[in-house]
C-alpha cells in the first residue's frame, strides 16, 4: 500500500449515508453506483473501452481468460516468477497452465514463451512483476504471428506504462489487482480492462452470475451462461475511485526517487541493473541489481542492512517462485477429481510435466537479483543515504 487516509473515509462514509451498498444500487431511483463511476474512470485512465471491477486480482484473470474462451484442451503460458493466482487462473477453467522462464528484466522472456507454443497455446500471460514492464512488443509480434491471445497480468503494476501505453491495455485483456500490497489497495478487489466487448461481455457474465436479472442484461449480445460471482461492493469502489486519484501523483515520487537511484549508480564499479524494457514507464517502487553470483547478491543485501538500508531478493520470496507452487507442481487442479485439470481427457498430452528444475535460468536470475524498494514518501535525503549505502555495499562485495 503506498496511501491511504482522510479522503477513503470521507467516501465511505458518502455511501454508507447514501444506503446503496450492493453494487448494482437501485435501478428505481437512478442511483449512480461507485463501481460503475470506478469502471469509467479506470477504462480512461488505462485508454481502453471497457472495465469491470472484481473481487480480486485472481478473479480478474479468470475472468479474463473466460472472456478469451480459454477452457479445457487449451493451454496458458505464463512465467515461473510470479503468485501462484497466475497459474491457478487456468485451472480454475480447465485448462492448463505453462511454466515458462523469465530474463534478466524479470518478466516473461519472449523466447522462451515462443519456444513453449503448440497447437493447444490459447494464450500468453505476461506479468508485469513489481512494477516492472514485460517487454510488450516482443511478445505482441510473437502472439500475432502465432495467433495467440495476450493476458496482461498488471496486478502488480496498477499506473505502470510501457512505451506510452498503459500496462493492461496493450494485450487482448489486462487484469489488475487492489489488494492491500498493492499500488492501488481497497484491501482487496481487481479490475480487467479490455477493447473486445466480446471480451467484456463474456466476463461481466461470468464474474456476475445473477448477470441475467440487471439493467444491463437486454444489451449484452453473447448468450447468458452459468457465472460465479466475482462481484464488488459499492465501499470498496468508493475507496478505489479515490485510490485511483491518487496514483499518479504516487508513481511520479516513486519514479523520480529510482531515476535518481539509477543515474546515481550508473557505471559505478561493481553495480549492475536488472534489464529495463521501460524504465521511464515502469511504476519505480523497486530498484533492481543483478550480481555474478548468489553470495555476491547476499553480501549485498548485507552489507546494505549494516547500513540502515533495508534490500530483499525474490528467490526468498517463497510464494512468487514456481518451485514453491504446491498444488501446481503436484498437479492437484481441484478438490474433486472430475473437475481437476490434470485429469481431463481433453488435456492429456499437455505441456505438464513440472519439475524443480524446469526453468533454470529463471532461478539462477532470481538467485543472484537483490532488490531495494522505493517508498512516494522518501525525502531527498533519503534517498541520498539508500545511494550512498549502496555505493559501500558494492565496494564490500568486488
Amino acid at each position: 500500500m503506498l496511501e491511504i487516509g482522510q479522503r477513503e473515509i470521507d467516501a465511505v462514509a458518502r455511501v454508507i449515508r447514501s444506503g446503496h451498498l450492493f453494487r448494482y444500487g437501485d435501478p428505481k431511483t437512478g442511483h449512480l453506483n461507485e463501481c460503475a463511476k470506478f469502471e469509467k474512470e479506470l477504462a480512461a485512465m488505462t485508454g481502453t473501452e471497457y472495465a469491470l471491477t472484481v473481487t480480486s486480482g485472481t478473479a480478474a484473470l479468470i475472468c479474463a481468460l473466460v472472456g478469451l474462451g480459454v477452457g479445457p484442451g487449451d493451454e496458458v503460458i505464463l512465467p515461473g516468477y510470479t503468485f501462484m493466482a497466475s497459474a491457478l487462473a487456468p485451472l480454475a477453467i480447465g485448462a492448463i497452465p505453462v511454466i515458462a522462464e523469465i530474463d534478466e528484466s524479470l518478466t516473461l522472456d519472449p523466447k522462451d514463451a515462443e519456444a513453449k507454443i503448440t497447437s493447444r497455446t490459447k494464450a500468453i500471460m505476461p506479468v508485469h512483476m513489481c512494477g516492472l514492464p514485460a517487454n510488450m512488443n516482443a511478445i505482441m509480434r510473437i502472439a500475432r504471428r502465432h495467433k495467440v491471445k495476450v493476458v496482461e497480468d498488471a496486478c502488480q503494476a496498477d499506473g505502470g506504462w510501457y512505451k506510452g501505453k498503459c500496462l493492461g491495455s496493450i494485450g487482448d485483456v489486462g487484469a489488475f489487482s487492489f489488494n492491500f500490497y498493492k499500488n492501488i489497495t481497497s484491501g482487496e478487489g481487481g479490475a480487467i480492462v479490455t477493447n473486445d466487448q466480446v471480451v467484456y461481455e463474456r466476463a461481466l457474465i461470468h464474474h456476475d452470475g445473477g448477470a441475467i436479472f440487471r439493467p444491463h442484461a437486454k444489451d449484452i449480445g453473447v448468450p447468458f451462461f452459468a457465472g460465479w460471482n466475482f462481484r464488488l461492493n459499492e465501499i470498496l469502489g468508493a475507496i478505489l475511485r479515490v485510490q485511483l486519484k491518487r496514483i499518479d501523483g504516487l508513481l511520479t515520487r516513486t519514479r523520480a526517487a529510482k531515476h535518481k537511484i539509477v543515474e546515481s549508480l550508473s557505471g559505478y564499479p561493481g553495480v549492475r541493473f536488472i534489464k529495463h524494457n521501460d524504465l521511464a514507464g515502469d511504476c519505480g517502487t523497486t530498484v533492481g541489481f543483478l550480481f555474478g553470483s548468489e553470495a555476491q547478491m547476499r553480501g549485498f543485501m548485507t552489507a546494505l542492512g549494516k547500513r540502515g538500508v533495508g534490500s530483499w531478493s525474490p528467490i526468498d520470496s517463497g510464494r512468487h517462485v514456481y518451485t514453491n507452487w504446491e498444488p501446481v507442481m503436484e498437479k492437484r487442479g481441484s478438490y474433486h477429481p472430475s473437475l481437476d485439470a490434470y485429469r481431463r481427457a481433453e488435456n492429456r498430452g499437455a505441456q505438464s510435466g513440472y519439475t524443480a528444475d524446469m526453468c533454470p535460468r529463471t532461478l539462477d536470475i532470481l538467485s543472484r537479483t537483490a532488490y531495494v524498494n522505493t517508498s512516494p514518501h522518501q525525502k531527498a535525503a533519503d534517498i541520498r543515504r539508500v545511494i550512498a549505502a549502496c555505493k559501500e555495499a558494492a565496494d564490500a562485495v568486488r
